[in-house]
């Protein structure tokens, strides 16, 4: 909307009243105060949600791949050919062979639910970033050495160094009956992953030594897929699935966290159209300010009708005016929002100790820290919120100033 100098001049003029209007300045300031915390919330949720998913993503991913292929019973017998299958499929990036069971572990005393896995040395080895104390480099086939999640380890008091005792309910028969596999594994490394689950429950050793404690021979129980496409990961491990079909399940992310997901992509929609009425409150904020700076402008517009303003200039005048308060409500919001999460952190931190209350339980949580990711396409969908009904609010009282009839005005002037 391009504005005559004339034109430009008043809607400066009415952006900034006069010291006689100060209730409509505070209404004005009041609106966009209303818009910028409205996009901020948008912004900073948004993105907190979004954050909150694919950092849940990479850290499920990084542990168990886009899929796995699970045998029937637990024991892939030719596991090899069917690894080679899936590495030849297209769209496939990493296949490895990984045994995972739930066991019992025990120290000083104490007995924790585990899951034990065993992996391959590469996949051992790209676990060595997220090490907190140890050295993962140790986790050598028949060295009995595991590395254990970092909440596991303050749970049952052990440290870099102890003996740990993992038991195999499934143990050898003998002529007095059945007895438990209980071996001692000791304790290279301890990581954190950064979910709660996996680092309160994750035992890792090599894959050999897994198949030696579970009984195994040279079987695997599962093999962990990566794909170049997480979100078309049914249709690339398609041909897999036909041909394992009676022998093992394909499972992917999505099916193995559905619940999760599905309960992250219904709240982060809820949320997005609850914080939307945030925005319309600010328009009709806007919309309030404008009816009102018509009302106390109406001699105003009585006469620059009859110095020859059209109806159209009138128009345009306070729909520019209306649109600037939430054009610059929209911006601060976007700066307002950026500011809080680049120290939401702080922030966190801050109400914590103020309220005495952890906000950001890693129990509830999942993952240890607060997430943040920033999707452009959403931040231009909140703006274009903002400004699309900052401009229908504008409609209305520049309708009602452009039909004002300056002779019913000032007939009595």
């Amino acid at each position: 909307m391009i504005l005559s100098p004339f034109e430009s001049m008043i809607a400066k003029r009415y952006l900034l009243p006069g010291k006689g209007e100060a209730f409509i300045a505070l209404v004005a300031g009041i609106s966009v105060g209303v818009v910028m915390l409205s996009v901020a919330m948008l912004v900073v949720v948004m993105s907190v949600m979004n954050g909150f998913r694919a950092e849940l993503l990479d850290k499920i991913v990084g542990l168990n791949g886009h899929a796995i292929v699970q045998a029937y019973g637990g024991r892939l017998d030719d596991w090899e050919s069917v690894l080679a299958e899936i590495e030849q499929t297209p769209g496939v990036v990493d296949a490895s062979p990984l045994i995972e069971q739930p066991l019992l572990v025990t120290f000083n005393g104490r007995v924790e639910g585990i899951l034990v896995r065993g992996n391959t040395s590469d996949d051992i080895a790209a676990l060595s970033d997220k090490v907190l104390l140890g050295n993962i480099g140790e986790l050598q086939p028949r060295s009995g050495t595991v590395a254990i999640g970092s909440r596991l380890a303050q749970n049952i008091g052990a440290r870099v160094g102890d003996t740990i005792t993992i038991i195999n309910p499934q143990g050898r028969s003998t002529p007095f009956g059945t007895s438990m596999r209980q071996v001692g594994y000791q304790v290279a490394a301890i990581f954190e992953v950064g979910i709660y689950d996996y680092d309160q429950k994750f035992i890792v050793m090599p894959m050999e030594d897994a198949q030696t404690l579970l009984l195994l021979g040279d079987k695997v129980s599962m093999i962990e897929i990566t794909v170049d496409d997480p979100d078309n990961v049914g249709e690339i491990l398609a041909p897999v699935e036909a041909a394992v079909a009676g022998r093992a399940v394909v499972a992917d992310w999505k099916t193995i966290n559905s619940s999760l997901f599905e309960a992250l992509q219904v709240e982060r929609v809820a949320m997005f159209f609850a914080l939307s009425f945030m925005v319309l409150v600010a328009a009709f904020n806007i919309l309030s300010s404008l009816v009102m700076l018509v009302r106390a402008k109406t001699r105003d517009i009585a006469i620059m009708r009859t110095m020859g303003a059209t109806r159209r200039s009138l128009l345009k005048i306070f729909v520019t005016t209306g649109f600037t308060v939430g054009a610059i409500g929209t911006v601060a919001g976007l700066i307002f929002g950026f500011i809080v999460l680049y120290f939401r952190e702080g922030i966190v931190k801050i109400i914590a100790a103020v309220t005495g209350q952890q906000l950001w339980d890693p129990e509830v949580r999942f993952l240890s820290q607060l997430p943040a990711r920033v999707d452009p396409v959403e931040i231009i969908g909140i703006v274009l919120l903002a400004l699309v009904l900052s401009f229908l609010a504008t409609l209305y009282p520049a309708f009602k100033a452009s039909s004002t009839d300056p002779v019913q005005v000032l007939r009595y002037e």
